[in-house]
């Protein structure tokens, strides 16, 4: 966008006015990271660019969203609405950043359950210990017989150095994942199997990071996310309408 300005900032003999635009978007982006720092001492924000509505800027932590006025004195946190677009302009942006924090993940650090044939891609926080959680997986054949894979990421909601936590690092840390998984699931209690090289801490800050605050949590492949159990059948039609 700026490098069209300046083509055509030339071509009109009016580059003084490209410069000033420019001293203008530096300058209030000066004021807006200052206001963040004020707000959120510390804390980096992934990203900070002009809204999509005017006078405001769009500043991103994970994938939550917050907005701050040109002159950094008004901060607000909310979803924003394009009426006449009929879109959720807030939920685009955490979207996109769910897949972007997901492509920072290497499928081999995931453990896949993958039908015959892919039609749709799940992936799926999950507890060893989340009733619903092991009711899904229960049915995990009915998923995959319409096409739906299924990646896990551990997320033990009892947190670090809990029971919970040791069964997730246990599946990891088993010659057969996939079958220490479904054991486990099944209620069945594994003899603790701990490995240095695992990476469910790995996938509790990206859990942080998603804002999960329940299990399961599925993301979809445009990274909308549905929180909790949803059966295979409606997951499908879901799946279908989303256009995946």
């Amino acid at each position: 966008m700026r490098h069209w300005l300046t083509v055509l900032g030339l071509a009109l003999g009016g580059l003084w006015m490209t410069t000033a635009v420019y001293a203008d978007d530096a300058a209030d982006q000066q004021k807006v990271k200052k206001a963040l720092e004020s707000l959120l001492p510390g804390m980096k924000p992934d990203s900070v660019e002009l809204g999509k509505f005017p006078g405001m800027y769009e500043a991103v932590y994970g994938t939550q969203v917050i907005y701050v006025s040109k002159d950094g004195r008004y901060v607000f946190q909310g979803d924003v609405i394009d009426v006449g677009g009929h879109q959720n302009l807030t939920e685009g942006t955490r979207s996109k950043q769910r897949l972007k924090l997901l492509k920072s993940m290497d499928e081999s650090e995931m453990i896949v359950f993958a039908p015959k044939k892919t039609k749709y891609t799940v992936t799926i926080f999950t507890d060893m210990d989340c009733g619903y959680c092991r009711k899904l997986h229960n049915e995990i054949d009915q998923y995959l017989e319409r096409g739906i894979r299924i990646r896990y990421l551990a997320f033990p909601r009892s947190g670090e150095n809990t029971e919970s936590y040791y069964k997730a690092v246990t599946v990891w840390c088993a010659d057969d994942r996939q079958k220490a998984l479904t054991r486990m699931k099944a209620g069945e209690n594994l003899p603790n199997n701990i490995c240095s090289a695992n990476p469910v801490r790995k996938h509790m800050h990206l859990a942080e990071k998603f804002a999960v605050n329940g299990t399961p949590t599925l993301v979809l492949d445009n990274g909308d996310t549905i929180p909790g159990y949803v059966p295979a059948d409606r997951l499908e039609k879901m799946l279908a309408q989303a256009k995946l």
